[in-house]
């Protein structure tokens, strides 16, 4: 990006502020200013950018490495904002039956007419201001604040598909079937979000989309959904005999589409995940196998290499069971026979023998690769199952086979590894991880701060993949009123309003309405992927991050 010529007028970046150390939120004076430092950084990234989330008033952009991160803090300061070209190629128009539910209501709220309303929304270009709650989610903001309604004082448990809303200041269209509290004005057929296309949300950030008003709108027919295959076949792999409590297909994750609404998602445990690649030859990002709490059942059809990391657990082969008058193998098993194989080393799994993994006896999670890697197909570039939105394969089912692929990177398997130690719920020790404070510490109190670390937290049964959900002690607010809309990251501590963190981990939404009080550092979020249901997490603010507070850059 070429320099500008500073002036009494330019618009810039109001503060920054880190996100852990791996990302800065860009904080803006309005929308305008949003919609126009979105507008550069897609046009002129810089350099050690990955994503860019932009959301009602702030950008949150995420940086490669902590080094890249600090210099993209540094610059967002310096940038003079440009307001991006308005043209009227690309305008989007949405076929709309305008008799949603809340429709009245909205008349009322507004003290307009139904056809008021109506006129209103198909009257006005909206502008795709950010993505977020579900892939193909737009928050569209109009020409003026005509429509400006709250949302429902009780959300919906279940929104239709193509649901047309209103909530706040903005429009959207439910692109799947989800909760939602916004006030529904009518419906359309238009597909938001549909990976067979090229580019799979129907608008994103910076598009411009005018609604009209049909009687009847065609509903695109759902893309018919890939069954996991679970018929007998030759073809090599393993086939699924027990799933436990659910096991799912992962790689290091799909990154850079957060401002289609999409997370990176991937293993959880990342380091375990490229040791037991490595194990077995394969490409730090191959997919694998990543189970919960042990009871994963395998068979091998045909003959393979196999590695499984993470939580420490016994793994137990049985030999299939041949007629009396077989001969034990060239490995030298006997027909019926079960052994059992070490962590963290690479073995052969031989046609028709069951691998059992085992209860873990400290951790959580274990990763099971094959050499050459699980071959699914990829969905925007990565084999990772995104529990949130959907996107990926299915979890795991009983006779499923899973195919090999050839995400070979060695001609030879690796040498066995030690492992790190996990949480061990059975002792009496505590997992401790290291928090970066904010982005938006400032809402709470040096109390809260101090309760936050001072206390021991116990994971709860209603954790996920989108999130670990801790019981304590709540913490207390010092600040009052909602927090806008903002981009968030795995790490997250955000903090709702009964005071209790929420943890977020791969699968977690790309925006938040909810303060965050600190972001556990990114070296530790492999850590928390082991602490296991029951367990219990202290936490240790690490306060070394820059400060980006005002529109200077740090002193170096």
């Amino acid at each position: 990006m070429g320099t500008v010529m500073h002036t009494a007028t330019a618009k810039r970046v109001r503060s920054v502020r880190p996100v852990g150390t791996r990302a800065v939120l860009a904080e803006l004076d309005g929308l305008p200013d949003v919609l126009a430092l979105q507008d550069m950084l897609n046009k002129s990234p810089l350099p050690g950018q990955v994503d860019v989330l932009a959301a009602a008033e702030t950008v949150m952009v995420v940086g490669e490495s902590a080094a890249a991160t600090r210099a993209i803090g540094a610059r967002l300061l310096e940038l003079e904002l440009i307001a991006p070209d308005v043209t009227d190629s690309g305008l989007v128009v949405i076929d709309t039956v305008y008799d949603g539910e809340d429709l009245a209501d909205v008349a009322e709220l507004t003290g307009l007419s139904v056809e008021g309303v109506i006129a209103a929304h198909t009257g006005q270009i909206w502008t795709v201001a950010f993505a977020g709650f579900a892939p193909g989610f737009g928050y569209m903001v109009g020409e003026n604040e005509v429509l400006t309604v709250p949302r429902r004082s009780s959300p919906r448990t279940a929104v239709p598909a193509g649901s047309v809303a209103l909530g706040g200041q903005y429009s959207a269209v439910y692109p799947r079937r989800s909760p939602g509290g916004w006030q529904l004005i009518g419906r359309t057929g238009s597909r938001m979000w549909d990976l067979d296309r090229a580019q799979p949300a129907l608008v994103r950030p910076g598009d411009r989309v005018q609604y009209r008003a049909v009687r009847e709108v065609v509903t695109a027919a759902e893309s018919p959904a890939r069954e996991p295959d679970k018929e007998d076949h030759a073809e090599p792999g393993l086939r699924i005999l027990n799933p436990g409590a659910q096991s799912l297909i992962q790689d290091l994750g799909r990154r850079g589409y957060g401002p289609l609404g999409v997370s990176a998602a991937g293993a959880l445990d990342r380091a375990s995940l490229r040791r037991a690649n490595r194990l077995v030859g394969n490409a730090a990002s191959a997919a694998a196998i990543e189970s919960v709490n042990g009871g994963l059942a395998l068979e091998a059809v045909g003959d393979q290499v196999i590695a499984v990391t993470g939580a420490p657990t016994t793994l137990t082969i049985e030999s299939p069971s041949w007629v009396e008058d077989e001969e034990p193998d060239d490995a030298g098993a006997q027909p019926g026979a079960t052994r059992t194989v070490p962590m963290a080393a690479p073995f052969a799994l031989l046609d028709g023998e069951i691998l059992t993994v085992g209860t873990p006896e400290a951790g959580f999670r274990n990763y099971t690769a094959i050499r050459g890697g699980v071959d699914v197909p990829k969905v925007l570039g990565s084999r990772s199952a995104d529990t949130m939105s959907g996107i990926g394969p299915a979890p795991l089912t009983i006779r499923q086979v899973l195919a090999v692929g050839d995400e070979t990177a060695s001609t030879a398997v690796g040498s066995p590894e030690l492992q790190p130690d996990f949480p061990d719920l059975r002792g009496t020790g505590v997992t401790v991880l290291d928090v970066i404070p904010g982005p938006r510490a400032d809402w709470f109190g040096a109390d809260a701060l101090d309760s936050l670390c001072n206390q021991e937290w116990l994971v709860t049964p209603q954790s996920n993949r989108v999130g670990m959900r801790l019981d304590g002690t709540p913490l207390q607010r010092t600040r009052d009123g909602e927090l806008p809309s903002e981009g968030t990251m795995a790490g997250a501590l955000q903090i709702p309003p009964a005071g209790l963190p929420v943890l977020f981990l791969a699968d977690h939404p790309i925006t938040g309405g909810y303060p965050v009080i600190g972001v556990v550092r990114d070296e530790h979020l492999d850590l928390a992927a082991q602490v296991p249901i029951g367990g219990r997490i202290r936490f240790r603010l690490v306060p070394d991050s820059p400060d980006f507070t005002t529109n200077k850059s740090p002193e170096k």
